[in-house]
Protein backbone atom coordinates (compact mmCIF):
# COMPACT_ATOMS: atom_id res chain seq x y z
CA UNK A 1 0.00 0.00 0.00
CA UNK A 2 1.57 3.44 -1.07
CA UNK A 3 2.49 5.81 1.93
CA UNK A 4 0.37 9.00 2.05
CA UNK A 5 3.46 10.73 2.64
CA UNK A 6 6.04 11.29 -0.58
CA UNK A 7 8.82 12.48 2.23
CA UNK A 8 9.40 11.39 5.47
CA UNK A 9 11.99 12.85 7.55
CA UNK A 10 12.84 11.50 11.17
CA UNK A 11 15.53 12.60 13.77
CA UNK A 12 17.33 14.82 10.94
CA UNK A 13 20.77 16.47 12.41
CA UNK A 14 23.30 18.09 10.39
CA UNK A 15 26.58 19.50 12.33
CA UNK A 16 29.46 21.30 10.63
CA UNK A 17 32.61 21.15 12.13
CA UNK A 18 33.93 19.29 14.85
CA UNK A 19 35.29 19.44 18.65
CA UNK A 20 34.66 23.41 20.05
CA UNK A 21 34.08 24.64 16.03
CA UNK A 22 31.41 22.58 15.39
CA UNK A 23 28.17 24.22 14.34
CA UNK A 24 24.42 22.27 14.58
CA UNK A 25 22.46 23.62 11.55
CA UNK A 26 19.72 20.67 12.42
CA UNK A 27 19.11 19.21 15.99
CA UNK A 28 16.53 16.31 15.19
CA UNK A 29 13.95 17.49 12.75
CA UNK A 30 10.93 15.56 12.18
CA UNK A 31 8.86 16.07 9.60
CA UNK A 32 6.14 14.61 7.18
CA UNK A 33 4.77 15.74 3.68
CA UNK A 34 2.20 14.66 1.67
CA UNK A 35 2.13 13.24 -1.66
CA UNK A 36 0.94 15.70 -3.96
CA UNK A 37 0.73 18.84 -1.44
CA UNK A 38 2.39 21.93 -1.88
CA UNK A 39 3.99 22.31 1.66
CA UNK A 40 5.86 25.28 3.27
CA UNK A 41 8.75 26.05 5.68
CA UNK A 42 9.10 29.30 7.13
CA UNK A 43 11.41 30.58 9.76
CA UNK A 44 14.06 33.15 10.31
CA UNK A 45 17.18 33.75 8.97
CA UNK A 46 19.28 31.50 10.32
CA UNK A 47 16.70 28.79 11.55
CA UNK A 48 18.03 25.72 9.66
CA UNK A 49 15.74 26.29 6.11
CA UNK A 50 18.58 25.91 3.71
CA UNK A 51 20.35 23.20 4.75
CA UNK A 52 17.42 20.82 5.49
CA UNK A 53 16.32 21.69 1.92
CA UNK A 54 19.87 20.55 0.62
CA UNK A 55 19.27 17.53 3.37
CA UNK A 56 16.66 16.02 1.79
CA UNK A 57 18.24 16.07 -1.96
CA UNK A 58 21.59 15.10 -0.19
CA UNK A 59 23.24 17.87 -1.52
CA UNK A 60 24.54 18.25 2.51
CA UNK A 61 24.87 14.79 4.34
CA UNK A 62 23.29 14.60 7.17
CA UNK A 63 25.12 13.89 10.36
CA UNK A 64 22.30 11.63 11.43
CA UNK A 65 18.44 10.71 11.02
CA UNK A 66 15.96 8.96 8.26
CA UNK A 67 14.90 10.94 5.04
CA UNK A 68 12.78 8.73 3.05
CA UNK A 69 11.73 10.03 -0.30
CA UNK A 70 8.39 7.97 -1.98
CA UNK A 71 9.25 5.26 0.40
CA UNK A 72 13.39 4.95 -0.03
CA UNK A 73 15.65 5.87 2.79
CA UNK A 74 17.61 8.05 0.31
CA UNK A 75 20.48 8.68 3.20
CA UNK A 76 22.10 5.21 2.43
CA UNK A 77 22.08 5.06 -1.20
CA UNK A 78 25.39 4.58 -3.06
CA UNK A 79 26.66 7.60 -5.59
CA UNK A 80 25.05 6.19 -8.48
CA UNK A 81 21.76 5.04 -7.05
CA UNK A 82 22.15 8.56 -5.71
CA UNK A 83 22.14 10.17 -8.65
CA UNK A 84 19.05 8.35 -9.86
CA UNK A 85 17.15 9.47 -7.24
CA UNK A 86 18.04 13.35 -7.59
CA UNK A 87 16.55 12.81 -11.23
CA UNK A 88 13.28 12.13 -8.96
CA UNK A 89 13.97 15.73 -6.87
CA UNK A 90 13.73 18.89 -8.86
CA UNK A 91 15.59 22.01 -7.65
CA UNK A 92 14.75 25.68 -8.07
CA UNK A 93 17.14 28.25 -6.29
CA UNK A 94 16.96 31.87 -5.70
CA UNK A 95 19.79 33.06 -8.33
CA UNK A 96 18.52 30.34 -11.09
CA UNK A 97 21.65 29.14 -11.75
CA UNK A 98 21.05 29.10 -15.64
CA UNK A 99 23.82 28.40 -18.02
CA UNK A 100 24.73 31.73 -19.43
CA UNK A 101 26.56 31.14 -22.55
CA UNK A 102 23.44 28.41 -23.65
CA UNK A 103 20.18 29.70 -25.00
CA UNK A 104 16.72 28.88 -23.12
CA UNK A 105 16.25 25.81 -25.12
CA UNK A 106 19.43 24.30 -24.67
CA UNK A 107 19.42 25.01 -20.57
CA UNK A 108 16.33 23.05 -20.47
CA UNK A 109 17.61 20.56 -22.40
CA UNK A 110 21.16 20.15 -20.45
CA UNK A 111 19.92 17.83 -17.75
CA UNK A 112 18.42 15.44 -20.13
CA UNK A 113 21.60 15.49 -22.17
CA UNK A 114 23.22 14.90 -18.86
CA UNK A 115 21.30 11.63 -18.88
CA UNK A 116 21.67 10.64 -22.23
CA UNK A 117 18.47 11.63 -23.99
CA UNK A 118 18.91 11.28 -27.29
CA UNK A 119 18.95 15.20 -28.49
CA UNK A 120 15.89 15.24 -30.27
CA UNK A 121 13.91 13.63 -27.23
CA UNK A 122 15.56 16.29 -25.24
CA UNK A 123 14.58 18.99 -27.83
CA UNK A 124 10.44 17.90 -27.77
CA UNK A 125 10.67 17.91 -24.37
CA UNK A 126 12.32 20.81 -23.42
CA UNK A 127 10.14 22.76 -26.27
CA UNK A 128 6.91 20.87 -24.42
CA UNK A 129 8.28 22.50 -20.91
CA UNK A 130 9.10 25.54 -22.39
CA UNK A 131 5.35 26.13 -23.30
CA UNK A 132 3.91 25.17 -20.32
CA UNK A 133 5.64 27.90 -18.28
CA UNK A 134 5.04 30.31 -21.09
CA UNK A 135 7.99 30.97 -22.68
CA UNK A 136 8.04 29.05 -26.17
CA UNK A 137 8.74 32.14 -27.74
CA UNK A 138 12.05 32.45 -25.99
CA UNK A 139 13.96 29.04 -27.11
CA UNK A 140 16.50 30.66 -28.93
CA UNK A 141 17.11 33.65 -26.61
CA UNK A 142 20.22 33.74 -24.42
CA UNK A 143 19.69 34.34 -19.96
CA UNK A 144 20.71 37.85 -20.29
CA UNK A 145 18.00 38.80 -22.49
CA UNK A 146 15.59 37.98 -20.23
CA UNK A 147 14.06 39.06 -16.72
CA UNK A 148 14.57 37.82 -13.94
CA UNK A 149 10.70 36.08 -13.79
CA UNK A 150 11.68 34.81 -16.92
CA UNK A 151 14.71 33.41 -15.54
CA UNK A 152 13.09 32.11 -12.99
CA UNK A 153 10.38 29.93 -15.64
CA UNK A 154 13.40 28.88 -17.86
CA UNK A 155 14.44 27.18 -14.09
CA UNK A 156 11.56 25.55 -13.40
CA UNK A 157 11.01 23.95 -16.80
CA UNK A 158 14.46 22.97 -16.43
CA UNK A 159 14.27 21.46 -12.67
CA UNK A 160 10.72 19.52 -15.01
CA UNK A 161 13.24 18.01 -17.34
CA UNK A 162 13.38 14.67 -15.91
CA UNK A 163 10.02 13.99 -14.67
CA UNK A 164 10.79 14.42 -10.93
CA UNK A 165 8.74 13.48 -8.12
CA UNK A 166 9.30 16.18 -6.04
CA UNK A 167 9.92 19.78 -6.68
CA UNK A 168 12.37 21.79 -4.10
CA UNK A 169 12.01 25.23 -4.11
CA UNK A 170 14.69 27.36 -1.87
CA UNK A 171 13.84 30.88 -1.77
CA UNK A 172 12.79 30.77 -5.26
CA UNK A 173 10.87 34.01 -5.48
CA UNK A 174 13.04 35.67 -2.90
CA UNK A 175 15.18 38.08 -5.66
CA UNK A 176 11.31 39.17 -8.13
CA UNK A 177 9.13 41.88 -7.39
CA UNK A 178 5.90 41.37 -5.98
CA UNK A 179 4.12 41.07 -9.40
CA UNK A 180 6.88 38.45 -10.43
CA UNK A 181 6.64 36.70 -7.71
CA UNK A 182 2.38 36.31 -7.50
CA UNK A 183 3.26 35.02 -11.43
CA UNK A 184 5.45 32.39 -10.35
CA UNK A 185 3.66 31.26 -7.54
CA UNK A 186 0.92 30.87 -9.87
CA UNK A 187 2.66 28.96 -12.23
CA UNK A 188 3.60 26.61 -9.20
CA UNK A 189 0.16 26.25 -8.48
CA UNK A 190 -0.64 25.32 -12.00
CA UNK A 191 2.46 22.42 -12.57
CA UNK A 192 1.52 21.17 -8.61
CA UNK A 193 -2.36 20.99 -10.08
CA UNK A 194 -1.65 19.58 -13.66
CA UNK A 195 1.06 17.51 -12.83
CA UNK A 196 0.46 16.08 -9.07
CA UNK A 197 4.27 16.87 -8.36
CA UNK A 198 5.02 17.29 -5.05
CA UNK A 199 6.59 20.72 -4.13
CA UNK A 200 8.47 22.22 -0.73
CA UNK A 201 8.54 26.05 -0.72
CA UNK A 202 11.64 27.10 1.53
CA UNK A 203 10.58 30.84 2.51
CA UNK A 204 10.71 33.78 5.21
CA UNK A 205 8.07 35.24 3.61
CA UNK A 206 4.30 35.31 4.89
CA UNK A 207 2.63 36.56 2.15
CA UNK A 208 4.08 33.47 -0.30
CA UNK A 209 2.92 30.41 2.40
CA UNK A 210 -0.26 32.35 2.09
CA UNK A 211 -0.92 32.51 -1.15
CA UNK A 212 0.54 28.68 -2.44
CA UNK A 213 0.87 26.24 0.49
CA UNK A 214 -1.99 24.20 2.20
CA UNK A 215 0.51 23.17 4.88
CA UNK A 216 3.35 24.36 6.43
CA UNK A 217 6.16 23.65 9.04
CA UNK A 218 7.81 26.11 11.15
CA UNK A 219 11.15 25.97 11.82
CA UNK A 220 13.42 27.59 14.58
CA UNK A 221 16.55 26.79 16.25
CA UNK A 222 16.63 23.30 13.84
CA UNK A 223 13.71 21.74 14.82
CA UNK A 224 9.76 22.29 13.52
CA UNK A 225 8.53 24.38 16.21
CA UNK A 226 4.75 22.86 14.81
CA UNK A 227 3.09 22.11 11.75
CA UNK A 228 -0.36 22.20 10.34
CA UNK A 229 -2.45 23.78 7.68
CA UNK A 230 -1.47 27.18 6.70
CA UNK A 231 -5.13 28.35 8.04
CA UNK A 232 -4.85 26.93 11.48
CA UNK A 233 -1.40 27.87 12.01
CA UNK A 234 -2.23 31.38 10.53
CA UNK A 235 -5.39 31.70 13.03
CA UNK A 236 -4.32 29.70 16.14
CA UNK A 237 0.08 29.35 16.12
CA UNK A 238 0.77 27.28 19.06
CA UNK A 239 4.58 28.02 19.16
CA UNK A 240 6.41 30.92 20.57
CA UNK A 241 7.93 30.91 16.82
CA UNK A 242 4.60 30.48 15.42
CA UNK A 243 3.25 33.42 16.83
CA UNK A 244 6.16 35.40 16.51
CA UNK A 245 5.61 34.81 12.94
CA UNK A 246 2.54 34.86 12.21
CA UNK A 247 1.07 38.06 15.07
CA UNK A 248 3.80 40.17 13.91
CA UNK A 249 1.40 42.48 12.24
CA UNK A 250 -0.40 43.82 15.40
CA UNK A 251 0.14 47.02 16.58
CA UNK A 252 1.62 47.31 19.57
CA UNK A 253 -0.53 48.89 21.67
CA UNK A 254 -1.32 50.24 25.62
CA UNK A 255 -3.58 47.27 26.37
CA UNK A 256 -6.19 48.43 28.96
CA UNK A 257 -6.46 46.52 32.32
CA UNK A 258 -10.35 45.24 32.38
CA UNK A 259 -10.99 41.66 30.75
CA UNK A 260 -10.09 41.06 27.10
CA UNK A 261 -10.83 37.97 24.87
CA UNK A 262 -8.88 37.34 21.32
CA UNK A 263 -11.64 35.89 18.87
CA UNK A 264 -10.76 33.77 15.99
CA UNK A 265 -12.54 33.99 12.85
CA UNK A 266 -12.89 31.42 10.07
CA UNK A 267 -13.34 31.48 6.67
CA UNK A 268 -16.93 30.91 6.98
CA UNK A 269 -17.83 33.86 9.19
CA UNK A 270 -14.90 36.77 8.98
CA UNK A 271 -17.45 38.50 6.48
CA UNK A 272 -20.55 38.58 8.72
CA UNK A 273 -21.50 41.01 11.49
CA UNK A 274 -21.14 38.87 14.15
CA UNK A 275 -19.45 41.59 16.46
CA UNK A 276 -22.06 43.76 16.07
CA UNK A 277 -24.98 41.49 16.09
CA UNK A 278 -23.37 40.68 20.09
CA UNK A 279 -23.39 44.17 20.95
CA UNK A 280 -27.11 44.07 20.41
CA UNK A 281 -27.53 40.64 22.03
CA UNK A 282 -25.82 41.97 25.31
CA UNK A 283 -27.29 45.55 25.11
CA UNK A 284 -23.49 46.68 26.29
CA UNK A 285 -20.97 48.56 24.73
CA UNK A 286 -17.59 46.68 23.82
CA UNK A 287 -14.46 48.38 22.89
CA UNK A 288 -12.10 46.84 19.92
CA UNK A 289 -8.57 46.82 20.99
CA UNK A 290 -6.76 45.42 17.64
CA UNK A 291 -7.86 43.32 14.50
CA UNK A 292 -6.26 41.80 11.41
CA UNK A 293 -7.68 40.18 9.20
CA UNK A 294 -5.61 37.72 6.26
CA UNK A 295 -6.51 35.88 2.76
CA UNK A 296 -5.45 32.42 3.05
CA UNK A 297 -5.51 30.25 0.10
CA UNK A 298 -9.15 31.21 -0.99
CA UNK A 299 -10.60 32.08 2.17
CA UNK A 300 -10.19 35.07 4.74
CA UNK A 301 -9.07 34.61 8.13
CA UNK A 302 -8.39 37.05 11.15
CA UNK A 303 -8.71 37.54 14.98
CA UNK A 304 -9.78 40.58 16.64
CA UNK A 305 -8.81 41.85 20.16
CA UNK A 306 -12.35 43.11 22.45
CA UNK A 307 -12.60 44.46 25.38
CA UNK A 308 -15.47 43.22 27.33
CA UNK A 309 -17.88 45.07 29.96
CA UNK A 310 -17.19 45.30 33.31
CA UNK A 311 -20.46 43.38 34.41
CA UNK A 312 -19.34 39.73 34.64
CA UNK A 313 -23.01 38.20 33.67
CA UNK A 314 -22.95 40.63 30.87
CA UNK A 315 -19.06 39.87 29.78
CA UNK A 316 -19.93 35.77 30.30
CA UNK A 317 -22.85 36.26 27.86
CA UNK A 318 -21.24 38.08 25.23
CA UNK A 319 -18.58 35.02 25.33
CA UNK A 320 -21.32 32.63 25.34
CA UNK A 321 -22.68 33.99 22.21
CA UNK A 322 -19.03 34.48 20.21
CA UNK A 323 -19.29 30.26 20.81
CA UNK A 324 -22.50 29.76 19.76
CA UNK A 325 -21.32 31.45 16.48
CA UNK A 326 -18.40 28.96 16.32
CA UNK A 327 -16.02 31.48 17.06
CA UNK A 328 -12.77 30.08 18.86
CA UNK A 329 -12.34 32.52 22.25
CA UNK A 330 -9.56 33.17 24.25
CA UNK A 331 -9.02 35.11 27.29
CA UNK A 332 -6.01 37.48 26.87
CA UNK A 333 -4.05 38.09 29.78
CA UNK A 334 -0.55 39.54 27.93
Amino acid sequence: MQSPYMIRIQGLKKVYGAGEGAVTALSGVDLLIRRGDIHGIIGMSGAGKSTLIRCINLLDRPTEGLIEIDGQDVTHLSEKELRKMRRSVGMIFQQFNLLMQRTVLKNVCFPMELSGVSRAQARARALELLELVGLKEKAGAYPAQLSGGQKQRVAIARSLAMDPKVLLCDEATSALDPMTTASILQLLKDINTRLGITIVVITHEMEVIRQICSNVSIIDGGVIAESGAVSELFSRPQSEAGRRLFHTGEPKIELPTGRMIRVIFDGSTTFEPVIAQMILTINAPVSIVSAQTNTVGQERRGQMVLELPEDPSVSAKAVEYLASKGLTVEEVKD
